[in-house]
């Protein structure tokens, strides 16, 4: 009570006693001024607390859920309002100042402390290595190339991270990384996403008739006569098989009989065949690959691929499509978004060299990080299929001859086999591909290039009957594509076998009139020919089968040894070869070979063999087996590969 009338009694005297004097009055202003700033002060600490908790939190990362993360495939990004209300304003663009600020000290601290954020201000628990994951991202983004390619170069050698680090590269790399990756030997195939769900067939269609209708979608006038021939097998084949699947050819109220639709049906992969060996001629018309992609074509042939896992051939084919439409840069993202990176990295990891060459040739066209050159549809790398840090110094081309391929004629050799087509398409009998399995391994600064044309002993066999083609003409068309693939640009070895000796002959002399190829003459080094006739063989003369002996192909025509362009082409090609001073290696077999089952024939004799310069080296081997040794230190590859290395030896020292 005391206290209460002490109180009230000083009240009152200061209501009733004078006005201050001044200096009171000046100690007021003061006062109020360290009241007011006081204020100000504590707000806005108030505020710079508030707003630094509401960092760290967002900023906190829940460890629960980095380990949910490990087992997932996904990205988790932190939504931004979409109100515009919220981001105006001064109060919006002092927040954003003071992040920046607060995020700058943070980052600073992390360098520092060695550690993601100083634990003064965060929660965040994340091991050095999953920074290395970001900090690549961003180095594979750079603007400097070299940065780039360090990077994925490193990606591609890490082997230790936890499968959702490899799904965060997944998905956040750009394409050109995302193809580094799959062109690096040892990336993890957790780097590739797999495949987007593929879109269910229309109902009551198949796959057949999805394909006969993307071939029927495509322009089918202008077209080359083979092309032309394709288009119109495929699309009346399975106009067959679909009127078979629907009530047969001949039909009584709507009800096929079913002896009268086995008549009539075609087989489906048979008819899957013919619409893909179409689309094949197609996809080297690049307005047609528009179309293809356009009518959902990469969806459809991956859907094929996957359904025929057990059929070699279709897959192949489908390769060859997809190959031919990379070509087009501006395909690309289209290819890349729908799913097939994934499906080409297990390809090129195949022991089949064939599927693996097929992929490396789809990837290498996909890659212009590294890659400046372009593989048409026949033109394989067998070394390096990869990146590589080894400098390529000098190319060495592969020319199979008559019924020959890019790969099986190179294989090591084999049991004796007959000449005929039906044999040589067992895939069974294909063994490993020499070039790719020791020349590779014994040269690496090489480029290792095999070739693969359509050739047949007869027109009752050519895959394209209205085609016509003269050795002259393959020629002109496998020389375009060599130096698409940048043939030339360095020294060349070209390594032939039968009938393609005849067309390095040619695609030399071609090459020789046309200033554009300069280059290619310029940089031959030297020539390899295994029984190459050049004055003529007895295939033209002698067949057991009569159906050879009726209509013989135009290349079987052209080795007659009476052959006027035969003999033109040796005169013209040895005197050019003297001139450039050509290195030459001639082998030639002194073994028989099967033509048929019934007749035995030399190949290529002895004196059609001698080109007229260089060694001419007899083996006791077959024709088909001249090329093809039968192991590593057998002499006719140590003999090969010495003339490889003495020809090339001043351009590989360098």
């Amino acid at each position: 009570m005391s206290l209460a009338a002490y109180c009230i009694i000083c009240c009152r005297r200061m209501g009733t006693s004078t006005p201050p004097p001044k200096s009171t009055t000046h100690w007021r202003d003061v006062r109020n001024i360290i009241k007011f700033t006081g204020s100000l002060i504590l707000g806005g600490s108030l505020f710079i607390t508030y707003e630094v908790l509401a960092l760290k939190k967002s900023l906190t990362l829940d460890t629960q859920v980095v380990e949910r993360e490990k087992m997932k495939s996904y990205i988790y990004v932190h939504t931004v309002s979409l109100d515009k209300r919220e981001n105006h304003g001064i109060t919006y663009q002092a927040r954003k100042e003071l992040h920046k600020a607060v995020r700058k000290v943070l980052a600073t601290s992390a360098r520092i402390l060695q550690g993601p954020f100083a634990d003064t201000f965060s929660t965040i628990d994340i091991e050095d290595h999953e920074c290395a994951v970001w900090l690549l991202l961003r180095k594979s983004k750079s603007d400097d190339r070299a940065a780039r390619l360090q990077a994925v170069q490193e990606m591609s050698e890490t082997h230790h991270w936890h499968d959702y680090q490899y799904r965060i590269i997944a998905q956040a790399c750009d394409l050109r990384t995302l193809i580094g990756l799959a062109r690096s030997k040892d990336s993890d195939l957790r780097f590739f996403l797999r495949p987007p769900p593929l879109p269910s067939l229309k109902e009551d269609s198949s796959i057949e008739e999805e394909l006969r209708q993307l071939l029927a979608s495509l322009p089918q006038t202008d077209l080359d006569e083979c092309i032309q021939y394709f288009t119109s097998l495929a699309l009346s084949e399975s106009s067959q098989s679909l009127a078979a699947q629907k009530g047969g050819l001949w039909c009584f109220g709507g009800n096929g009989l079913p002896y009268a639709e086995s008549f009539g049906e075609v087989p489906s992969a048979t008819v899957e065949m013919f619409c893909l060996e179409a689309l094949v001629k197609h996809s080297e018309i690049p307005t047609h690959c528009d179309k293809i992609e356009a009518n959902g074509g990469l969806q459809l042939l991956q859907k094929l691929y996957q359904l025929h896992k057990d059929c070699p051939n279709v897959q192949r084919n489908i390769m060859r499509i997809l190959g031919n439409m990379a070509l087009n840069e501006h395909l690309h993202s289209t290819i890349v978004g729908s799913g097939w990176v994934s499906i080409l990295v297990e390809a090129i990891k195949s022991h089949d060299i064939m599927e693996a060459s097929h992929a490396a040739r789809t990837l290498a066209n996909l890659d212009r990080e590294t890659v400046q050159d372009k593989y048409q549809d026949g033109v394989y790398v067998l070394h390096p299929q990869y990146r590589t840090s080894q400098p390529i110094k000098a190319d060495v081309l592969f020319i199979h001859g008559l019924m020959g391929a890019a790969f099986k004629t190179w294989r090591q050799q084999d049991s004796d086999e007959n000449l005929t087509e039906k044999v040589l398409e067992d895939e069974s009998k294909y063994t490993t591909c020499w070039p790719k399995s020791w020349l590779a391994r014994d040269c690496p600064a090489l480029r290792i290039i095999s070739v693969e044309y359509d050739t047949s002993l007869s027109d009752w066999r050519a895959r394209c009957p209205v085609e016509r083609k003269s050795i002259a003409f393959r020629s002109n068309e496998l020389l375009r594509k060599l130096r698409a693939a940048g043939v030339g640009d360095r020294p060349v070895i070209w390594v032939s076998h039968s009938m393609g000796g005849l067309l390095v002959k040619k695609m030399l002399l071609e090459a020789s009139k046309k200033p554009e190829m300069n280059t290619i003459i310029n940089n031959t080094r030297g020539i390899i020919f295994y029984s190459v006739p050049h004055h003529g063989s007895h295939l033209a003369e002698y067949s057991v089968n009569i159906r050879y002996l009726l209509f013989p192909s135009l290349e079987v025509k052209e080795l007659s040894k009476d052959s006027p362009a035969l003999k033109t082409l040796q005169d013209d090609f040895l005197e050019f070869a003297k001139d450039k001073n050509f290195q030459v290696l001639s082998f030639v077999e002194t073994l028989p070979t099967y033509i048929g089952s019934m007749i035995k024939l030399h190949v290529v004799p002895l004196e059609s063999a001698d080109l007229g310069i260089g060694d001419l080296i007899p083996v006791d081997v077959n024709h088909l087996n001249i090329c093809k040794p039968k192991k590593k230190d057998a002499f006719l590859y140590q003999r090969t590969l010495q003339f490889i290395c003495d020809t090339l030896a001043k351009d590989l020292e360098n």
